[in-house]
This record gives structure tokens, C-alpha cells and sequence, in this order.
């Protein structure tokens, strides 16, 4: 860092270059913004984690100036811990790319080494056998580790599921057939329903019953080859509109949905589901 106020034309050329030195200016204790300089990890990976989102959508819109910007929004999240985590002493972005670069070199034995993987199922036991073995390597230094080690639980809690669930079948702790997977999802719609019909609802029951028809049905998902946060947004698109539909619909009368009853509404839906 040079003395003196930084300007757009003493800032590098380069893009990533520029990156850096634009967030390290940022932080800067003298010139630099007061609320980048207040931010630490704890505060800042919320914002990590909405980026990541919002890259997501913007794929799934297939919108690329949209995606354009989102990766790049993203990408400062990265240059950011690596900031703070520099003037931390701890590690800089250097790091952060080489440590990457390495992993991925080491995963690929088939395009960096000798080893003939041909399929992409090969790979993906590849990769997952290489994941376990550091794990295990780590276990010998910092502890024992289990087989659900590294399941990070800030995920979310549908993703963290079906995570939790795979480590849980590669040591062999899963239903060899859909029968028992379906039979379990009945099961615990039944305690469910025997919760939710007791003398007095406790809803610390009810959330923890419905965690349980959650989790199965997460399960049913994975045994479907499914993936659960796909398709349960797809249900969110899908549901929003046919909601729209009715709103439409609705307001073609001069109405709004809390003008009309759910007999009314239910018929707009089923109206909505023979266009959507």
C-alpha cells in the first residue's frame, strides 16, 4: 500500500491485480471505507453465502450479463476473506488460489497423472475416495474422524441432509430399495399425524416430527437420483405462477385473492394448471 489517497488511475491495470488492490485500499485504516474496514469473516459470510444464490439464479435464468456480474460479486467475497485474512497474517488470496489449484491437480490423477478414469461416475468415486482419504489423513492429526465429518452445518439445512445421508450410505448405512424409503416417509407422516391430533399440540414435537418427514423425503430424493433443492424450487417457480394466475385472474374483476374465497381461488388454480 503507497501513501497518500488512492485514485482509479493508481490502481493496476489487471484485472485481478486491480481487484486486489481496490479491496485492500478498502480496508485501508486511514483511507479506507469505515464499513469495510468494521467487517470480519463472521460478519461478511452472510453476503458469502447470498452471492453464491444469486449466482445460481442467474444461471438458472440463463441470463449471462446477469451471471457476468453475480461471479464477479462473488469472486469479492473471496478477495474479501482473503483480506482479512492477510491482515491477519493467517493466509493471503496467493494462498487461497494455490491451495485450489493443488487440490485439483491432486484430484485428477486421470488428466495429471496415469491413472485411465473414462466415465464421469468413475470420476465422481474417484474424487470421493481422494475426499475420504484426507479426511482420514487429517484425523490422524487432529482427531478421529467419522464418516459424517466435514458436512458443513451452515449449509442449508435441505442440502446439509442430503450430504449427511450419502457419507451415511458410503459406509453402508442405507436401504438397498425404495420400498423402505416410502414406508419410512409413511411412518413418520403417522407420528406426524398422532402429534398433531394429541389432546395438546406441543410444537416442539410437531417441528421435530416434521424434521423427520423432512429428512425422509430428502431421502427419497436422493434414492431417486433427485436433487432435492432442484426440485423443490422448480415447485416454488411452479407454484408462484400459478399463484400469479390467480391474481390475474382476479384482478381482471377489479379483485384481489383476499377478496375471494378458496373455492373460487382453488378453480382459478386448476384453470392456471392446464397452462403451467
Amino acid at each position: 500500500m503507497t501513501s497518500g489517497k488512492p485514485t482509479p488511475e493508481s490502481l493496476p491495470k489487471e484485472p485481478l491485480p486491480r481487484l486486489l488492490a481496490v479491496m485492500a485500499w478498502l480496508r485501508d485504516r486511514q483511507h479506507g471505507c469505515p464499513w469495510d474496514i468494521d467487517q470480519t469473516f463472521r460478519t461478511i459470510a452472510p453476503y458469502t453465502i447470498e452471492e453464491a444464490y444469486e449466482v445460481a439464479d442467474a444461471i438458472e435464468r440463463d441470463d449471462m450479463p446477469a451471471l457476468k456480474e453475480e461471479l464477479g460479486d462473488l469472486l469479492l467475497q473471496v478477495v474479501y476473506h482473503s483480506q482479512i485474512a492477510s491482515e491477519a497474517k493467517a493466509f493471503a488470496f496467493d494462498d487461497v488460489a494455490a491451495a485450489i489449484a493443488d487440490k485439483m491437480v491432486d484430484r485428477h490423477p486421470h488428466v495429471f497423472g496415469d491413472m485411465d478414469v473414462r466415465t464421469a461416475e468413475a470420476q465422481t468415486v474417484s474424487w470421493e475416495a481422494r475426499k475420504a482419504a484426507e479426511r482420514a489423513a487429517k484425523g490422524t492429526t487432529e482427531g478421529a474422524t467419522g464418516a459424517l465429518d466435514g458436512v458443513a452445518r451452515a449449509l442449508p439445512a435441505l442440502m446439509r441432509a442430503e450430504k449427511i445421508q450419502k457419507r451415511a450410505a458410503r459406509v453402508g448405512f442405507d436401504w438397498a430399495t425404495l420400498g423402505p424409503v416410502i414406508d419410512k416417509i409413511e411412518e413418520e407422516l403417522k407420528e406426524l399425524r398422532a402429534e398433531l391430533e394429541a389432546g395438546k399440540v406441543e410444537q416442539a414435537k410437531v417441528a421435530d416430527e416434521l424434521g423427520d418427514v423432512l429428512f425422509a423425503v430428502t431421502n427419497l430424493a436422493r434414492h431417486c437420483k433427485v436433487d432435492p433443492e432442484v426440485a423443490l424450487r422448480a415447485t416454488n417457480d411452479k407454484f408462484e405462477k400459478r399463484f400469479r394466475h390467480i391474481e390475474r385472474r382476479l384482478a381482471e374483476s377489479g379483485r384481489k385473492p383476499s377478496d375471494a374465497n378458496l373455492e373460487e381461488m382453488e378453480a382459478l388454480w386448476q384453470e392456471a394448471k392446464g397452462q403451467v
